[in-house]
């Protein structure tokens, strides 16, 4: 379907809606972002807490990596999948929490790695995502500016990043801090891509499906960020 007919069929896009349309799209878009983030904290806090839960997600996880990052994959489609549908609503958001169960599942085993390392580990680096996050969310919406020209340089960063994990699951070659930066670096485009296409590229029904994207990055940035602490507070 062309932009032209899309914009007939399911209602016109945020960067050409009225001034309060647009705010309450993009107000929509992070109240769910938000929500997203709730849920998740939420979620990893009873599987951490809860050893009926955790044991069995320890030893599922980290002894079928592999499966587990595929399956990871299949249930990030089928719920972007969902949550960008016109359609229905409901489906948009069981979209939007599958792929927020999903993420909390795939974090448990480095939470719990990095929850024996020191206390405030998580939170610095759930303060630093913070800090990322709104750094790079303001450049966009101060400056207007589209970053849809990001598009093929974070594919093609994402396509070599994910060469590298598998290479080093295969080898066993650690990806060390040079990586783990080169991540946040790429993942901090993610973001100016994303926040853009919320501001520039979304129809004003999609706040579901925008949030979801949103949570992605965040999500992925907050892992990095996170590999990074972790990563200097091993060299202290």
């Amino acid at each position: 379907m062309s932009y032209a007919q899309n914009y007939e069929t399911y209602g016109g896009f945020a960067a050409d809606a009225a001034v309060d349309e647009r705010v309450a799209f993009i107000r929509r878009t992070y109240l769910h972002l938000l929500g997203a983030i709730l849920s998740f904290v939420g979620l990893t806090a009873v599987f951490l807490s809860t050893p009926a839960i955790c044991n069995p997600l320890m030893g599922l996880l980290m002894g079928n990596w592999w499966l587990a990052l595929i399956a990871f994959m299949v249930v990030s489609w089928v719920a972007r999948s969902w949550a960008h549908t016109a359609i229905s609503p409901a489906k948009q958001y069981a979209g939007l929490f599958l792929y927020t169960l999903m993420q909390a599942i795939i974090f448990v085993p480095i939470l719990m790695v990095a929850s024996t390392m020191g206390e405030n580990i998580i939170p610095q680096a759930g303060m630093l995502t913070a800090t990322i996050f709104c750094g790079l969310s303001a450049v966009v919406m101060l400056t207007k500016a589209d970053f849809s020209f990001l598009r093929n340089f974070l594919w093609l960063g994402g396509i070599g990043a994910m060469g590298f994990v598998f290479a080093s699951m295969i080898w066993g070659f650690s990806l060390g801090i040079v990586f783990v930066s080169a991540m946040i670096v790429l993942l901090s485009g993610y973001i100016l891509y994303d926040t853009s296409n919320v501001v520039h590229h979304y129809r004003t029904d999609q706040h579901v499906g925008a949030s979801l994207e949103l949570f992605a990055s965040v999500a992925m940035l907050f892992w990095y960020v996170l590999r990074l602490v972790m990563i200097l507070q091993g060299r202290d």
